[in-house]
């Protein structure tokens, strides 16, 4: 086969989707050009980073109501000669406009998490509208089985394929330290927001200390609404936790050294990259069961534990199990190590180009 053209469309330079991309950018049967509707955003506040040279930032504007914001850009290249147009989000002009009007012409992909039915506001009135596009796609890339699972519902005549976030774990697996130290060291990476379930592992963390077991709270993100929770919290457990403010992702690799455990206890997370890094630096994972990547990367008694999302008292007995037997955190330790040799993003980039050549096989087919 010669090379797949490919043009994807993202919202914005994540450095965790780059690392993927990059890597695809690099895969001998591909060439890629990446799209963004943007260049940055308040929401995502990471330091600006080089432009490659298969990236670009398309001319544009976005609105915002609510939490909802739409991407409205021009300056669209052409799609004569491209074999695949692969979409990440379609609440866009440009992802409605080529969908809706193109995709007879352009095998289309889209690749997303799973789809949260949004009840309130005007995203909610307009969602299934402008879902509706989706239809005309060629396959669908699910970022992770949960997400996978999601559109086999949706879509079950369409192939579904399972691409999670690939990112670059190698500055993760350096210098991992011999785990537990005493006493253990527990690691949240991520904004300070009940929907990342913050409120339930301060008070999961609070009840341990008033058990009698042993634990520092190490907290890496956005502060957001971490001053309020804490303050109902007993000043001898405001003491045993260290809040390290926002970190740049490079950064990131010094704080998960430190930690002998990682919790991740959202009541929704579509996927959850800091577990990808987390396995990387070789940690224990607790994830709720509402966090995408729990499925994937975490194998309950094997390198983690799971529990209800939500479940204040299952997320202290997650916590108690670890720290009441240090054995388990020095077998889970390992097992996230070896875990982590399968999530390169080399890795990625091979499950993309299988998935983009089944959409251009079945296209054939068709024709």
């Amino acid at each position: 086969m010669n090379l797949i053209k490919v043009i994807l469309y993202s919202v914005l330079p994540s450095p965790y989707q780059r690392d993927l991309l990059y890597a695809l950018s690099q895969h001998p049967k591909v060439d890629l050009q990446v799209n963004y509707l943007e260049a940055a955003c308040s929401d995502s506040p990471w330091p600006e980073k080089p432009i490659q040279s298969y990236e670009r930032i398309l001319p544009g504007f976005d609105l915002s109501w609510g939490l909802s914001r739409f991407h409205f850009n021009w300056d669209f290249p052409n799609l004569k000669e491209v074999d695949v147009v692969v979409f990440n989000g379609y609440m866009s002009l440009t992802a409605q406009l080529i969908l809706r009007w193109q995709a007879q012409q352009v095998p289309c992909m889209f690749w997303g998490e799973a789809m949260v039915a949004s009840s309130n506001g005007l995203k909610g009135k307009i969602q299934p509208f402008l879902a509706q596009p989706l239809e005309q796609c060629r396959g669908i890339a699910g970022i992770g089985s949960q997400a996978v699972a999601d559109y086999k519902k949706r879509f079950p005549n369409k192939p579904i394929f399972n691409i999670p976030y690939y990112c670059n774990l190698s500055e993760f697996q350096k210098q991992i330290p011999q785990r537990p130290r005493t006493p253990p060291t527990i690691l949240f990476c991520g904004q300070m927001i009940s929907r990342k379930g913050i409120d339930l592992l301060l008070q999961a963390f609070n009840t341990l200390l008033q058990q009698g077991l042993e634990a520092r709270l190490l907290l890496v993100g956005r502060e957001a609404e971490l001053p309020q929770m804490l303050q109902n919290l007993p000043e001898i457990t405001q003491e045993k936790i260290k809040y390290a403010g926002f970190q740049a992702p490079e950064n990131l690799p010094y704080f998960f050294r430190q930690a002998d455990l990682f919790v991740l206890p959202s009541r929704y997370d579509g996927w959850g990259v800091v577990v990808n890094q987390a396995v990387g630096a070789g940690l224990p994972i607790i994830c709720s069961d509402a966090v995408g990547a729990a499925r994937d990367l975490v194998e309950p008694k094997q390198n983690g534990l799971i529990f209800p999302a939500g479940d204040v008292d299952a997320l202290t007995e997650a916590f108690a199990n670890f720290l009441q037997n240090p054995q388990a955190i020095e077998r889970a330790s390992i097992a996230s190590q070896k875990k982590a040799e399968n999530w390169s993003p080399t890795v990625g980039a091979q499950k993309w180009v299988d998935a983009l050549e089944a959409v251009i096989d079945q296209g054939a087919l068709k024709q």
